[in-house]
């Protein structure tokens, strides 16, 4: 969930960084904006949780790597900085030529959407992620009901969709040849909550 910070100029994005690397709380960069990332819901923590469990458990031995939400995501061509909720690279890790905190070369990036974000995730978010040259699958996985939005790239890169709203079905992650059920996405998810 972000928040937008009122500033009384735009910043440079070595000042951001100065400000990150101090700061509290996170925070997003985009065109000179800083915005603020506000608290997840439990079932937003539980559901990235689970995802990232899932996926690091499988890529043991492997040449991917996964990273949570504490990693943060440089998009060299449009300059976003972000932290997704999930993202995973493989060989190996570049990085932000002012900054080697913030990996720039992810195959795969997880979101679990949120009221307050829900449409920027699906939709500029989406597009300033598509700049990344080595991203090829995009997954947005809703909270507050059984569906995840799973986007990927092929070899015309174009991007297709496709739905999955059954808990007995499972994902496949094709970027990391990873399948996960829908039921352990959503293991511990209290409905009653949202």
């Amino acid at each position: 969930m972000t928040v937008a910070v009122k500033l009384p100029k735009t910043i440079t994005p070595e000042e951001y960084l100065e400000m990150e690397r101090v700061a509290v709380q996170k925070s997003e960069y985009y065109a000179g904006e800083v915005f603020l990332m506000a608290g997840a819901s439990p079932n937003h923590n539980r559901i990235a949780r689970n995802v990232l469990t899932e996926l690091n458990s499988g890529l043991r031995g492997e040449s991917c790597e996964v990273f949570g939400s504490d990693q943060r995501l440089y998009v060299s061509k449009n300059g976003l900085y972000t932290y997704p909720d999930v993202m995973a690279v493989c060989g190996r890790i570049e990085f932000d030529n002012r900054d080697r905190d913030s990996l720039t070369n992810p195959v795969l990036i997880v979101e679990v959407l949120s009221p307050s974000t829900a449409n920027y995730d699906r939709g500029g978010k989406f597009e300033l992620y598509r700049d990344i040259p080595s991203f090829g699958e995009y997954v947005l996985v809703h909270q507050d009901k059984v569906l995840v939005e799973h986007h990927r790239r092929d070899e015309q890169r174009r991007w297709l969709l496709t739905e999955y709203k059954d808990l007995q079905t499972s994902l496949l992650f094709e970027s990391i040849g990873i399948s996960i059920p829908l039921q352990r996405i959503y293991e511990r998810v209290d409905w009653l909550i949202g």
